[in-house]
């Protein structure tokens, strides 16, 4: 018999976070603060250098982005 964890199935029914680039404006406590291309601000955890940028994804810094220019366009 093979049992199910309710949890984790109401879980998986909601889309993954989403992968964000950003750069690092400050840090304090570990905390580091986050300005996005559109000029959103988020705070995430996770080792990061002051104006460098990073990819951001549920709070958690995961690793170095590269730095490339950010352009929009219209169709």
């Amino acid at each position: 018999m093979s049992l199910t964890n309710p949890w984790r199935e109401f879980s998986a029914l909601n889309p993954p976070a989403p992968l964000l680039v950003g750069t690092v404006a400050a840090i304090s406590g570990g905390v580091a603060t986050i300005t996005l291309p559109g000029g959103g601000v988020l705070r995430a955890r996770g080792t990061a250098t002051v104006g460098q940028r990073f990819y951001v994804r549920d709070g958690r810094i995961e690793g170095p982005a590269p730095t490339l220019t950010y352009v929009t366009g219209e169709a």
